[in-house]
């Protein structure tokens, strides 16, 4: 199966070289957001807003957003009860968005949350409940929004759908292992899917990896489980990262984040992914030198198979 890669080693980016603008403009763009009660997700919504635009903003408990709910109109903000780890509610909430608004033009994924603790620590449940919300969720979406952007909007009108993943989505992290993993998986996930779309439906996507931003409770969506007993030692990487998980520096101004956001979905031509924030950069940055590097090292020895 590896000559596969081979044959169809296309762009990473199967967009358009010049998609056509969204033409719902003029009334302010129609954004589907999840995770929208708390960090980037909240951030993002309320720069959405503020702007003008049209958002269907979704979260596991809507009464957390009852503040946007009496400050903005229907005809502007619709708040949607959706669990990501639910297909049918996944659908549900696609089929009222059609019904509410009529079109769609931005999907965000934000929903997640993460589990730290050593790999030999973690149960099943604590991998397999990371996949769900960090990877499945954003997939069964991400499917969704295609359907709806062919389907439901104008031919040729198209969408975006931008995938929030992290650095650890590029380059990982101990500690979050399981996290770490479902980033990896979503970012090859969105990358396969921007080649599968066809030029004509205009659907594009890109994977946005934020760096760490000053979020109010920034660490309330990591749980932290006891430390393995075998990497008690000070010493070891993952005691590490516990000691100084509330101490990390935090660069990122969030509402910078959600503005950039916001920017980069109007480009024409998007990258595969975007760094965003200084360190996350500085970490893709780092991670794509050092897989150069190696494979520049032993360049021989691969190339030893071929016939």
């Amino acid at each position: 199966m590896n000559y596969i890669w081979s044959l169809f080693r296309s762009p990473e980016s199967a967009a358009p070289a010049s998609p056509q603008v969204m033409n719902s403009e003029s009334k302010g763009r129609v954004w589907f957001v999840t995770g929208t009660t708390r960090g980037l997700g909240n951030e993002l919504l309320k720069h959405l807003l503020e702007e003008g635009e049209r958002v269907v903003a979704t979260c596991r408990k809507p009464s957390d957003l009852d503040e946007f709910k009496t400050k903005y109109p229907s005809t502007q903000l619709l708040v949607q009860r959706l669990d990501v780890t639910d297909v049918k509610q996944i659908k549900e909430a696609f089929e009222t968005t059609k019904r509410h608004f009529g079109r769609l033009d931005v999907v965000v994924n934000c929903a997640g949350f993460t589990v730290l603790g050593e790999i030999e620590g973690m149960t099943d449940e604590d991998a397999r409940s990371q996949f769900d919300v960090v990877f499945w969720g954003p997939a069964n979406i991400t499917r969704e929004a295609a359907t709806f952007f062919r389907e439901v909007n104008p031919p040729g009108d198209g969408g975006l759908v931008m995938n929030l993943t992290a650095a650890g989505g590029y380059t990982a992290t101990q500690g979050f292992s399981y996290f770490c993993a479902a980033k990896f998986a979503l970012e090859g996930f969105t990358q396969t899917f921007m080649k599968e779309m066809v030029p004509e439906w205009n659907i594009r996507a890109c994977i946005v990896e934020p760096g760490a931003f000053a979020i109010p409770n920034r660490t309330s969506s990591i749980t932290i489980r006891p430390q393995h007993p075998a990497y008690s030692s000070p010493h070891t990487p993952t005691s590490l990262v516990r000691a100084h998980l509330h101490h990390i520096p935090v660069p990122g101004d969030p509402q910078k984040a959600a503005q950039m956001i916001v920017k980069l979905s109007r480009e024409p031509s998007l990258p595969t992914r975007f760094p965003l924030g200084s360190d996350s950069l500085d970490a893709v940055k780092s991670q794509a030198r050092a897989t150069t590097e190696e494979a520049v090292k032993f360049a021989q020895m691969s190339c030893s198979t071929d016939k």
